[in-house]
Order: C-alpha cells, then sequence, then structure tokens
C-alpha cells in the first residue's frame, strides 16, 4: 500500500470505502477504512471511519468487531447516534439487551422522533422482560433439582431424574449461570463422589454444560474440583464414567485454549485472562496418569487421546510448539513407560489392547510437531537412553520391555524407532528371543521383527536373516498367537513389489496360500481378538497381489469377520481395514507412465512396472459390487464414529479413498447414502490429510450432484457439505474435482437462500466466477450454471449492477456461444437478472454491438430451452425501457415473435405466450398496431 507521502490521504479513502459498501462490497469497503485508520491522525476523522467500518462487520454478522469499533468511535463522540445506535445492534444480537437498552434509550433521548430507535427500545424492553421471567423460573427449577439431590432420603428414581434434569438445564446458558451461582459445583462435587454412575454420569455432563465455550467459569470449576478428582474419575474402570470425563476434560480444554485466542468483553473482562497455568497443570496430571498403576486401561487411554488432541499445534504455520517441548521435556520418559509394557509380564500398568496404538500416535504426533533438527536430536536422544536403560539391565524382562518400546516407536516415530534399533545387540536379542521357549518372549520378539522388517534400513538384514526363521516359526509353532504373527512378517516381506505384478518375492500362488491361511485364523472365532486382528495386517500387504482381492471378495464369511472386527473395541485393526479394502477396490493413486518413457527404460533394459491383469476396471467394479452387498458401508461408518488416536489421518485417508470408489457408479450412491455415507463423508472431509480431505468432499460432490441433498443430508447437515464442496474449487484440483464441486453446488444454490448465503459466506463467488473463464467447456458451463442459481440472491445481483465491471457482458456474449449447455446457462441467468434487476435491461445494448444478433439467434433457435429464454430476456427489455422496444421492433425480432406467438400445436405453449406478452407491450406503446385496429383501418 501508498503511504501519505504518495499521495494516499485518509479523506480519500474514506470516500473509496463508502462507494464500495453501497456496492456491496463489504469486505473492500473495510480495507480502505482501517488503511485510512492508520494514515488518520484527527481523532474525529477517525472515529467517523470506527463507526463506517461498524456498520460493514454488523453486515458481515461479525457482532463482536461491530460493537468494539463503534465503542472506539463513541470513546472520542460520545453524541455519535449513528455509532451508539450501530452498539446497540451489536449488543442485541451478541446476546446483551441489558447493554443494548442502556444505548438505545440514549439515542432515543438523542432524537426523540426517531421511530427506529423507538421500536427498538420497545423490543428491547420486552426482550429483557423475557429473560428476567426465563432466569425466575430457571432459578426456581435449579432450586428445586438442588433439594431432590440434597435430599438423602429421597427415591433414588427422583434423585436420578433430577440429575437428569440438571444436565437439561446445564445446556441453555440461563440454567449453567444459576447452577454455577447457586453453588451447583460442590453440589456436583458430592453426586460425584458417590460412585451411583447413575448419579456421577449426570453429574460430568453437567459440568460439560457449564464449561462449554464460558472460560471463567471452567477455570472456577477446575479449582474447585481439582484436576486429581476429575483424573480419578477418568481412570475409573467404568468405560461409561471414563469416557464422559474424558469428554468433558476436552471441554475444559477448549474453553481455555479459545479463551487464549479470543478477545473477551463484557461481564468476562474483569476474569485475569491467564488459563495456560491451568492448562499445563491439567496436562501435567495427564502425565502423571501415564505410569499410574491405580489408573485403568480405559483411562489410561483416554489420557493419551486427551494429549494427542490438546498438545500437538493444530497448524504448522503456527510458530509457537513450546507446548509440546514442555511436554517432551515433562512426560516423554512417563509417555514410554506405556510404550514399553508387557501386558503378560506383572510389572507396569494396565493396558488395553489399543494402549500402545494410542502411544505410537502421540510419540508420533509429538515428533512432527518438533521444527529443527536439534528438537528432534532431543528427542531422539531420551528415547534412545530410555530404551538403552532397560537394555542394559540383566534378565530377559527389561530386555523385553526395551524391545517393546523399540515396537511402539517404530509405528510411531520411526526415525526415532530406528535409532533405537541402532542399540547395539538389538536386533540378535529380537532374533534370539523368537526362538524362546516362552511364548509372551517369542510374541514380542516377532512383533518387533514386523514393524523393523518395513523400515528400509533393516529390511535387507531381516530378509537375510529373518525370512527363515519366521518360516520355521510358522510352520512348526504349536500356538497361533506366533504362527499369525510370524504368518504377518511374512506378507509383509512378501509384499515389497506393491502392486507392481512383476516384483514377487515368493514363488507362484505363495501369496495367495498365506491369504488363505489369514482369512482362516480372521474366521476363527477362538482366537482372541488381537491375533485376528494381525490376520488383517497380513491381508492389507497381500492385497496388493489382484489374486488375492478376488478370493477375499469372494470369501463372504471372511469379509464379515472383517467388518466386525472394524466394528469391535480393538481400535488398532483401523488402518489394517482400512488399507486392505484401499486395496481391494484399487482406490490407491497410481501414476500412469508415459508410454515413451516405457519404451526408453524397455531398450535400456530397465524395469518397467507391470498391472495385474485382474486390476482392470472390470474386475475392480465386480468387487466394488461384492463389497456393498457384504455391508461395507455400515463398517466403514462405525470406523468413522470410533473415538481413538487409532483412527489416524492416514486411517480417515484410507476411509475416504474406499468411500470414493465406492460412489463412483451413480446407480450405487443411493445405497451409500441409505447406510449413513453421507452423513461419515463429511467428517472426513474437514479433518484428515489433505488428499483424505480432498477424495471424501469429491466423493460428497458426487453425491450431491445426484441425489436429492435435502435427503442425502437432512437438516442442518445440508450447510456443512458447502465448505468442502468449495474446497474443491482450487488450482491444486484436478479439473474433475472443480466440475463436480460446480456441479453439486449448483444444486445445493437452488434449493434455498439460506444454503446460497452459506455459499456466499465461504467466498466461493469468486471461485465460481473464475471458472467461468476457464478454458474447458464444461467446467466453464457448470460454473455459469452455478452462477445462474446464485443469482437468485440479491447480494449477488448488487455485483452486477455495480459499475464498473464486465459481469454483464460475459453473460450476454456467453449466450451467443456455439455450445448449448453454456448459451443455456448464460441466457438462463441474463434471464434471471433483467427480470429481478430491471435496471440492468438498459445496460445489455452497451456490452456488444452484436447484442441484437445474439438476441435474434436464440429466439430463432431449435431448442426449445433456448427460445423461451430468449423470449423472457426480450419480455424484460420491453417492460424495462420503451426505447429498447423500439430497437427491438424495428429489427427483424418483431417478425420472430409474430411466428413465434402463433404457436405450432394446438393449446399455446410458454414460448407463444411470452412472445405474444412482448408483441402486446409494443401496442401499450404505441410501437405497432394489433391486427383489430389494422383490420379497421
Amino acid at each position: 500500500m501508498s503511504t501519505v507521502e504518495n499521495g494516499e490521504d485518509p479523506a480519500a479513502l474514506k470516500e473509496e470505502g463508502n462507494a464500495l459498501f453501497k456496492a456491496g462490497d463489504l469486505q473492500g469497503a473495510i480495507c480502505c477504512y482501517t488503511h485510512a485508520l492508520k494514515l488518520s491522525d484527527s481523532p474525529a476523522e477517525s472515529a467517523v471511519l470506527y463507526r463506517n467500518r461498524s456498520a460493514c462487520h454488523l453486515k458481515l454478522e461479525d457482532y463482536t468487531k461491530a460493537e468494539s469499533d463503534a465503542s472506539k468511535a463513541l470513546d472520542t463522540d460520545p453524541g455519535d447516534v449513528k455509532a451508539r445506535f450501530r452498539r446497540a445492534q451489536a449488543f442485541q444480537k451478541l446476546g446483551r439487551p441489558d447493554q443494548a437498552f442502556l444505548d438505545a434509550q440514549r439515542c432515543a433521548q438523542l432524537e426523540p422522533k426517531n421511530k427506529t430507535f423507538q421500536d427498538q427500545l420497545r423490543q428491547l424492553g420486552a426482550q429483557i422482560q423475557q429473560k428476567a421471567k426465563q432466569l425466575n423460573s430457571t432459578d426456581s427449577r435449579v432450586q428445586q433439582m438442588f433439594s431432590l439431590l440434597r435430599d438423602g432420603s429421597a427415591k433414588t428414581s427422583d434423585r436420578q431424574k433430577a440429575a437428569q434434569n440438571l444436565v437439561v438445564l446445564s445446556r441453555e446458558e440461563a440454567g449453567a449461570e444459576q447452577i454455577f451461582r447457586n453453588d451447583g459445583v460442590k453440589l456436583i462435587q458430592t453426586l460425584l463422589a458417590s460412585n451411583h454412575e447413575d448419579l456421577v454420569l449426570p453429574a460430568l455432563r453437567t459440568l460439560v454444560g457449564l464449561c462449554t465455550g464460558h472460560q471463567s467459569r471452567t477455570m472456577a470449576i477446575v479449582n474447585d474440583l481439582g484436576m486429581e478428582q476429575l483424573c480419578a474419575v477418568m481412570g475409573s474402570d467404568a468405560s461409561p464414567i471414563s469416557l464422559a470425563a474424558c469428554h468433558l476434560l476436552q471441554v475444559m480444554f477448549e474453553a481455555l485454549t479459545e479463551g487464549m485466542t479470543r478477545e473477551i468483553r463484557g461481564k468476562e473482562e474483569a476474569i485475569l485472562l491467564e488459563p495456560s497455568r491451568e492448562l499445563r497443570s491439567m496436562l501435567c496430571h495427564l502425565l502423571n496418569m501415564m505410569p499410574a498403576p491405580s489408573v485403568s486401561g480405559p483411562g489410561r487411554d483416554s489420557a493419551i487421546n486427551l494429549l494427542v488432541k490438546q498438545v500437538p499445534r493444530k497448524s504448522l504455520k503456527n510458530p509457537d510448539n513450546s507446548l509440546t517441548l514442555w511436554v517432551i521435556d515433562q512426560g516423554l520418559k512417563k509417555i514410554l513407560e506405556v510404550a514399553g509394557t508387557v501386558p503378560e509380564l506383572s510389572d507396569g500398568p494396565p493396558l488395553t489392547d489399543n494402549s500402545h496404538m494410542s502411544c505410537s500416535v502421540l510419540l508420533s504426533k509429538l515428533y512432527d510437531d518438533l521444527k529443527s533438527d536439534k528438537e528432534r536430536d532431543n528427542f531422539n536422544t531420551l528415547c534412545e537412553e530410555y530404551v538403552q536403560q532397560h537394555f542394559s539391565r540383566p534378565g530377559p524382562e527389561s530386555k523385553l520391555r526395551a524391545i517393546q518400546t523399540v515396537s511402539v516407536l517404530l509405528q510411531g516415530p520411526s526415525d526415532a524407532g530406528n535409532r533405537t534399533l541402532e542399540t547395539s545387540g538389538m536386533m540378535e536379542a529380537v532374533i534370539s528371543l523368537c526362538a524362546s521357549k516362552d511364548v509372551t518372549h517369542q510374541q514380542v520378539a516377532v512383533e518387533a521383527l514386523i514393524h523393523a522388517a518395513g523400515k528400509a534400513k533393516r529390511a535387507s538384514f531381516i530378509t537375510a536373516n529373518g525370512v527363515s526363521l519366521l518360516k520355521d516359526l510358522y510352520k512348526n509353532s504349536e500356538n497361533d498367537r506366533i504362527r499369525v504373527r510370524a504368518l504377518v512378517g511374512l506378507c509383509k516381506l512378501g509384499s515389497a513389489g506393491g502392486t507392481d505384478f512383476s516384483m514377487k518375492q515368493f514363488a507362484e500362488g505363495s501369496t495367495v496360500k498365506l491369504a488363505k491361511q489369514c482369512r482362516k485364523w480372521l474366521c476363527n472365532g477362538s482366537l482372541p481378538p488381537t491375533s485376528r486382528r494381525w490376520s488383517v495386517e497380513g491381508l492389507a500387504y497381500l492385497t496388493f497381489d489382484a489374486d488375492v482381492k478376488e478370493d477375499l471378495v469372494e470369501d463372504k464369511n471372511a469379509l464379515q469377520a472383517m467388518f466386525e472386527l472394524a466394528k469391535s473395541e480393538d481400535k488398532t485393526v483401523l488402518f489394517a481395514v482400512g488399507s486392505t479394502l484401499v486395496n481391494c477396490t484399487n482406490s490407491y493413486d497410481v501414476e500412469k507412465p508415459d508410454p515413451q518413457m516405457v519404451e526408453l527404460a524397455k531398450y535400456a533394459k530397465q524395469h518397467v512396472p507391470e498391472e495385474h491383469p485382474k486390476d482392470a476396471r472390470a474386475f475392480v467394479e465386480k468387487r466394488l459390487l461384492k463389497l456393498l452387498e457384504a455391508g461395507v458401508v455400515s463398517a466403514l461408518v462405525c470406523m468413522v464414529k470410533q473415538e481413538s488416536p487409532a483412527l489416524t489421518e492416514s486411517c480417515r485417508e484410507c476411509i475416504s479413498r474406499v468411500f470414493l470408489a465406492l460412489v463412483e457408479r451413480q446407480e450405487d450412491r443411493g445405497a451409500v447414502v441409505a447406510q449413513g455415507g453421507g452423513k461419515a463423508l463429511i467428517p472426513l472431509a474437514s479433518d484428515s490429510t489433505d488428499a483424505g480431505k480432498t477424495k471424501a468432499a469429491q466423493a460428497l460432490a458426487k453425491i450431491t450432484i445426484t441425489s436429492n441433498p435435502e435427503i442425502a443430508f437432512p437438516g442442518e447437515r445440508m450447510y456443512e457439505v458447502v465448505r468442502p464442496l468449495v474446497s474443491l474449487l482450487s488450482l491444486e484440483c484436478t479439473l474433475l474435482q472443480n466440475f463436480e464441486a460446480l456441479m453439486a453446488l449448483t444444486n445445493l444454490a437452488g434449493i434455498s437462500e439460506k444454503l446460497r448465503q452459506k455459499i456466499i459466506k465461504e467466498k466461493a463467488l469468486p471461485k465460481v466466477e473464475g471458472y467461468m473463464f476457464e478454458e474447458h467447456e464444461l467446467v466453464r458451463a457448470a460454473a455459469t450454471e452455478c452462477m445462474c442459481n446464485l443469482v437468485l440472491s440479491t447480494e449477488v445481483q448488487k455485483l452486477y449492477l455495480a459499475t464498473g465491471n464486465d459481469r454483464l457482458k460475459l453473460l450476454v456474449l456467453y449466450s451467443g456461444e456455439e455450445d448449448e449447455r453454456l448459451r443455456r446457462a448464460a441466457a438462463g441467468t441474463l434471464a434471471m437478472l433483467t427480470a429481478e434487476q430491471p435496471e440492468l435491461c438498459s445496460r445489455v445494448p452497451g456490452t456488444t454491438t452484436h447484442w441484437l444478433e445474439i438476441l435474434q439467434a436464440l429466439l430463432l433457435s431449435e431448442v426449445t430451452d433456448l427460445r423461451h429464454r430468449g423470449v423472457v430476456i426480450v419480455q424484460n427489455l420491453m417492460q424495462a425501457d420503451k426505447s429498447l422496444s423500439e430497437t427491438l421492433m424495428d429489427s427483424e425480432a418483431m417478425e420472430i415473435l409474430s411466428v413465434l406467438a402463433k404457436g405450432g400445436g394446438a393449446a399455446p405453449d410458454p414460448v407463444s405466450k411470452v412472445a405474444q406478452s412482448c408483441l402486446d407491450k409494443a401496442i401499450e406503446y404505441g410501437i405497432i398496431k394489433s391486427r383489430q385496429e389494422g383490420n379497421t383501418g
């Protein structure tokens, strides 16, 4: 931006801002006012700029900023009625009618005859009375519930009902405030100590209502209850109580972290806004839960889950990773205590089947959040020291602990895992323990071998030393737990060629035999779920082979068993199921090599990847149908619902890829939606890898194009679909994705004004306009169709009314293009605009010298839709301007309209009706005479 020295002055910027405001470009106006404020040194001028900017924020529904700017204007000039009225409006929208009433009252005193001020005053008075009445009513209900809960002689059922009623009351601000003010937290504390699940659960849910979005109450509750008590509740053996406490702590974290980032005004101004101390105290307690033997397995998993969600940065663009560094410094060794615990040994805290996987995810998240080599070296050193400390101790149990830690690190931050794997004697110990007589020793060692086999540095060592060992274990072990793990190791080493048909590690047919054994174990209900889960791991590797894919989709029992596992409590299976389904549906990305490069590679005798014949499109489509029949959608929906660190971004990406493959065929989309697929895709489109978000958004687009959005995404869910669709309007996406997003947005824009406003709010409008210039004719036509529905919104019409742009010209020119779809969309948009905004009619002749020819071509079109759009545009032009009517009637248009008015059938069609209406208008203006007058003459 230029400065005052460069000739830019605040007054000119203010005028420019005013013009942009009138034209409906609110963001542009805000930019001008903001720049003018930086340049202005006059308090009076600044007050006006703040007042004007407040008006923009009001229109954009950003009421906090609107109130802030109006207050700044009033600080300089308390008698500024406009600023005070705007602040009153903002206060009212922010739910603070008391403060709004005071401002409206002052406005009415300054201008007693202003009807707007009087109306607002009456409205606010009624609101305040209603709020007071509601508070009184709420207060009496709260007191009634408190009395019942304090009454030890009351029936248990009555006390439980009272506790449930408190939950309902806490979800409303008035109820939450009354519970909090009437010492409700102390009462809740007694309920938490009661050990009755029917009282503890409602108590936790009531606290959720009190804390949601309210920082000061959250800080008070954390201090009153103490993290010791909350962590003790979360560490309970009762799974529902543990999960409810986890949800409460999650809400508390969100309330405190949001409080650190947003400006809080009004009733919370008096509170000291320093939640970071409370946050670190809460995290410290969670870290202390890691090695505590008194904490249950589910409670520990919940603590890990909270650390995963709260500690790493949400965006790597944020430079501050101090919380991660603090957690690594304070708690990495405590997390490694869990990672190194072998549940079969007596020493160590209680774990669930999911604990090690959750630990891997947490360690990986912490490692990925580090910014420099120095920070990463520190992380690696701490891990190496921990592993070395246990590995160097005498006795097998310490070595097992070290190996188990390495296994968890290899599944998480693999760089750290590889470093610990380099520990002197580590691989030799793993190989040695594989031959142990003790099943637990064998199990830990074989799992470490499997995880190490996926790392490039170690794969050759294991291929040389581990394959024969794994084969021996698979063939000779009497324990199925060991055999299934050995089998997975062989599967992993056997699938090193991926989808390349020519790169096979084992003899022809070996992968099919291995897969058959995997399916057998998968269907064996007598095996523990952890062992059956390993059989899915094996299939995840083996399904790179198309023969294995074909066999698996034909085995309904194996598919059912896999889907049941996906829905079970064992969350560690999620990624294996997702990977297997990605392979079966061929929904992985495959780069098609350039044919010329392939020929050159063959000439140079270099390896050329080959596709398996059964990976052809026809085979893939049959596999998709088999999976749909087997119930794959319900399994995927259950997987998405899992609240677990095991549902990683990579796992979500797998699920998104499979969903996109399942909705590829139009006839399958209804079945996917009916089983909850549409609902499941919405969170996948916002929380996944970049590729996963794009795949989920494209699947949503395909569903929205061919299904009725009101049925596919009922209620408020329809508005959640808009953002993912808009994200596909990007240069990083393919033209197909752009096209499908535009088609889907067209459908949504035609449903309601509220949806159109949501699309506009997501900043889709400039993107849609950009695609109207796209070279690809289908994308260009789709963008114009989308605009055709968006112009039903007054806000979009104002953009066409604004002077100095070529939007109208583009529509007129497109109405004369050869592409029928584009012509239909452009002419439809033009017909709507000229009907809704007659002022635009007089501008049409100025767009191009060929405007008359374009209209006549529409009227003469063989396509009924185009003729209809043409006569409607002509009718709009004639109704808006007599001189335009004269121009049209002096041209060939009159003769064409006369022919169209006669129609071709027995009953008058819409085109002939509108054409006759045009001629009637010309008669009314006196431009032409009616046939009757002509006959009389």
